[in-house]
């Protein structure tokens, strides 16, 4: 393959498919050009070429369209803006920076730690975090209000640095780096984790991809508070720093078309291209930086690449014929690697060597030049003059693709090799050489004493580079990393919001799914968290009955609505407006799941509390995004997910894709989220009361928390609230619903003398959750009528709470073994309970099985554990063995375990049942929607 065909793809290719008829000619066009821009400038030459290719389009002329431009910077030498900053003093501490982060990784591999930690990666990005930190990232004193900055997480060790010479963090407290627990309160997290360091620490990033996506939607929660008046945010930038080999995950770039869409300029990508990955190249045999470059391009991003330091401009100005640059697109990114691990000797061999005319360039560069030909991102004019455009581009997000080297500065042990990323420290001759190359005032004999105690460095207090490094950060707003919640509770709406869902259904009947809608938009009518609620739907609101959010609360568009809408003349018309209550992303859980990351923080960023409610389609929460919740756990979030159209059998026909019946287990590894199956109007009622209480009520409980609601789309008749309902059982997990005895069935109980004690025949425990509450129910009557035994039916609102709280009364119980040991709630509920208990779900027995090792009754669990199928709701039960003739037979059993009843009852019960015929159940209602 040709060197042309190697590059037509960018624009130095264009011409290579046409034939030259004319050379003389087109030498003077380009001539002409040449003139254009020594006389008046590259950006009056950029218009001309620009209205040029505009009239080429209106005569029908073919000009590819061509996303990858040449291998060189974006912003011409002429263009770009004069350095504000002092640069000798900005390169003496960032030294410092480099020096104590590395230092600080050393000093934890000693002696019973070796904790590990990142060198490199921070080594290469130090100037692309050093130019923000002095002149661009604004702190929450900022006039503007402070921008959101996404710091990669590898990079971590250098954020600890800074915020040591700042004074924000003492010697000790670098000693105690990954060592949370053995060194607290001086221990540091190993990443940015702001639920383990909630005051230093914004966002975590270090699972990588989620950081691109959820500072996207960072950006959008910010307009969406600007247009709907909650708060000024016009003045706010989002900043995220990736690497290069973390584009590679499908969330750092499946959601880029939204920034785009939304025309998010507050919105800035930096991605240190240093061109590995942890192992090894990004690209070896490709370029990554072209690859980006198209792919953000064609996504409609303002592209700007800083490949290389001022040291080659002189070199690119000499370049007339472009054989330096043609030989810059054709190097791979494997041999890019591979000369930053070798010497300015091999450089001039192995790249310039490669055409006579550029040997000839350097022939009057000595190898120590040629090796100080430095790359982009690590020259801080460039940068800047990076980021000074980016925050100045309108209309359309920024890219910054940063080319560097992993390692930079720590020597020939480390710059650029393969198996940097793991290297957690130095020898003796690294630390001699890092410390040479950054001119640190430390001796031999400091280094040689005791290599794991190598001193850090602080030029002292009275300093030029300390006075200059805090005054910097105090004109742009103070400090950064920084998160600060004020005390920002809310008035919280009173019994009226909840009476309607309190009173249950009547003779209608209605789908658990409904009855939360319905309280949701009475809440949203409430004057003081109304406007606070902030609804998140990816594409399913009729499915949910959340259309009759559209003609009031609206759909969130920062555009609003231009077309003429199809079903303009419904009353449940679809309606976008840039004041839209309702988050829409599309089909999109993963954006969905970031967009409710934003909101459930905006408390922390913005000081505004917002109540985000996400709402998503059965198994597609927790089981597509369970990363992003646990992200969002780490981020403190507060709010409630919504997993709609719930359970392996409720969503008749839909089949195995769609039937969840394991999302309360993952969300049960989430220590952030609290899961509730709610059965009735009235325990949704209570349990959401209870959330906004912890999440935003005034006391000194845990604040940040997510509650997990799992709700139907069967309709079910809805009992009203009982008159003495046991609130404190529906929030801790469980209550006692019904007796046989008040549910008016004691005259079918055997051996029962109406006049004696109740509790003289054979009695079961049916315990249920959310939709198989009815099952019991039904259970209850089959077994008194049928069979002559009691049953009392209880409300299981959460197996995952009960368990907690369990395992919490355990361990304070062997922490203190001479106190008289607790005794978990859920076993204080069923203490006087007799019989059997038999439990169900429309989940896996793993969900109801969590409790079994509380309890000292004999324990059954019934459960949906296999692949969700397509069929009714009935044969779907019957077939799980779940439903309410299952439960009955299942009882039966275990009472002649006991002793209770004849060994032929069950055998019986099955026969009557046809247990064994699916066609046979009759447990749940047929069709329905939410």
């Amino acid at each position: 393959m040709s060197a042309g065909e190697e590059i037509s793809h960018i624009r130095s290719g264009l011409t290579n498919q046409l034939p030259d008829r004319d050379p003389e000619e087109t030498q003077e066009w380009l001539e002409s050009f040449d003139q254009l821009v020594q006389a008046h400038g590259t950006e009056r030459a950029e218009y001309i070429i620009r209205t040029l290719l505009q009239r080429a389009g209106a005569k029908s002329i073919e000009v590819p369209m061509v996303t990858t431009t040449d291998y060189v910077n974006t912003i011409p030498v002429d263009q770009e803006p004069e350095f504000p900053g002092d640069e000798a003093i900005e390169r003496r501490f960032r030294r410092i920076l480099r020096w104590n982060a590395a230092v600080m990784v050393h000093r934890a591999q000693r002696d019973g730690v070796a904790v590990g930690g990142h060198i490199s990666s921070y080594a290469g990005a130090a100037t692309l975090y050093e130019v923000g930190f002095n002149h661009f990232f604004r702190g929450a004193d900022h006039p503007g209000g402070g921008d959101q900055v996404f710091f990669q997480g590898h990079s971590s060790p250098g954020n600890y640095a800074r915020a040591y010479l700042e004074g924000r963090l003492s010697q000790a407290q670098l000693d105690g780096f990954r060592q949370e627990i053995s060194k607290a309160p001086e221990g540091l997290s190993s990443y940015p984790h702001p639920r383990l360091m909630p005051d230093f620490w914004q966002f975590p990033t270090v699972s990588m991809g989620i950081g691109p996506m959820n500072a996207i939607y960072q950006a959008q929660f910010n307009r969406y508070l600007e247009h709907r008046g909650i708060k000024d945010t016009s003045d706010q930038n989002v900043w995220a720093f990736l690497g290069d080999g973390e584009m590679d995950e499908p969330e750092s770039r499946g959601l880029l078309q939204h920034a785009a869409n939304e025309k998010l300029d507050n919105l800035h990508f930096v991605i240190n291209c240093n061109l590995q990955r942890l192992d090894g190249p990004v690209r070896g045999n490709g370029k990554i930086v072209q690859e980006l470059e198209a792919f953000f391009r064609g996504a409609g991003w303002n592209v700007i690449k800083v490949l290389w330091g001022r040291e080659w401009d002189d070199l690119l100005a000499a370049d007339e014929d472009g054989e330096l640059v043609r030989i810059m697109n054709e190097t791979l990114d494997g041999d890019y690697q591979t000369y930053k691990a070798e010497s300015g000797s091999f450089v001039r061999e192995h790249f310039f060597g490669r055409s006579a005319k550029t040997k000839e360039m350097v022939a009057d560069l000595s190898d120590d030049d040629i090796w100080g030909l430095k790359r982009g991102g690590h020259d801080y004019q460039k940068v800047y003059s990076a980021y000074q455009a980016a925050v100045q581009t309108s209309g359309k997000p920024t890219v910054i693709l940063a080319q560097t080297v992993k390692g930079y500065g720590l020597g020939p042990s480390f710059e650029g090799r393969n198996a940097t990323h793991q290297m957690k420290k130095l020898t003796i001759e690294d630390l001699k050489r890092f410390r040479d190359t950054l001119r640190i005032p430390i001796s031999d004999e400091q280094i040689e004493a005791d290599p794991y105690q190598v001193p850090y460095y602080h030029p002292g207090e009275d300093s030029e580079e300390i006075t200059y490094l805090r005054a910097r950060r105090a004109a742009l707003g103070g400090p950064l990393p920084a998160r600060r919640v004020a005390k920002n509770t809310l008035e919280l709406p009173g019994e009226k919001a909840y009476a309607q869902a309190k009173k249950g259904s009547g003779k209608q009947q209605a789908a658990t799914t409904m009855a939360f809608v319905r309280l949701l938009k009475d809440l949203m009518r409430d004057k003081n968290i109304g406007a606070r609620i902030v609804p998140i739907v990816p594409d399913e609101s009729r499915t949910f009955g959340m259309d009759s959010f559209f003609p009031t609360a609206k759909i969130y568009n920062p555009k609003g609505q231009n077309y003429l809408a199809v079903d303009r003349e419904l009353m449940l018309a679809y309606k976008e407006s840039a004041q839209g209550q309702m988050l829409h992303p599309g089909i999109n859980e993963a954006g969905a799941t970031a967009a409710f990351t934003a909101a459930g923080t905006s408390y922390a960023t913005h000081g505004e509390p917002m109540i985000p409610v996400y709402v998503f389609y059965s198994m597609f929460g927790f089981q597509r995004t369970g990363d992003s919740f646990w992200a969002a756990a780490d981020q403190l979030t507060r709010g409630f997910i919504i997993g709609a159209t719930a359970g392996r059998t409720t969503l008749a026909g839909e089949g195995l894709q769609h039937l969840d019946g394991h999302s309360p287990i993952l969300a049960g590894t989430n220590p952030a989220v609290k899961h509730y199956d709610p059965a009735f109007g009235y325990e949704i009622a209570h349990i959401i009361e209870h959330g906004l209480f912890e999440m935003y009520g005034d006391h000194d409980g845990d604040h940040d928390l997510m509650y997990y609601l799992t709700v139907y789309n069967e309709p079910v008749t809805h009992l009203p609230e009982p008159e003495d309902l046991d609130v404190e059982g529906v929030i801790g997990g469980i209550y006692r619903l019904a007796t046989a005895e008040s549910a008016g069935l004691g005259e079918h109980l055997n051996n029962q003398d109406p006049e004696g004690p109740a509790d003289q025949g054979p009695v079961v425990q049916l315990l249920a959750s959310g939709v198989a509450v009815p099952w019991a129910l039904e259970a209850q009557r089959l077994l008194a009528t049928d069979w002559g035994v009691g049953a009392d039916v209880w409300s299981v609102t959460s197996w995952n709470e009960l368990r907690r709280e369990a395992l919490r009364v355990q361990e304070s119980a062997m922490l203190d073994p001479d106190r008289e040991p607790g005794e978990p709630f859920v076993a204080r509920q069923l203490a006087g309970a007799r019989g059997p208990i038999i439990a169900t779900t429309d989940f896996s027995t793993q969900v109801p099985d969590q409790i079994r090792q509380f309890l000292p009754h004999d324990f059954a669990t019934l459960g949906a554990d296999d692949f969700g199928i397509s069929d009714t709701r009935a044969a779907a039960r019957r077939h799980f063995r779940i439903d309410a003739h299952s439960m009955v037979i299942r009882g039966l059993q275990m009472l002649v375990q006991q002793g209770q009843i004849d060994a032929g009852v069950p055998e019986d019960a099955i026969r009557k049942y046809r247990l064994a015929d699916v066609n046979a159940g009759s447990t749940g209602s047929t069709g329905g929607d939410a």
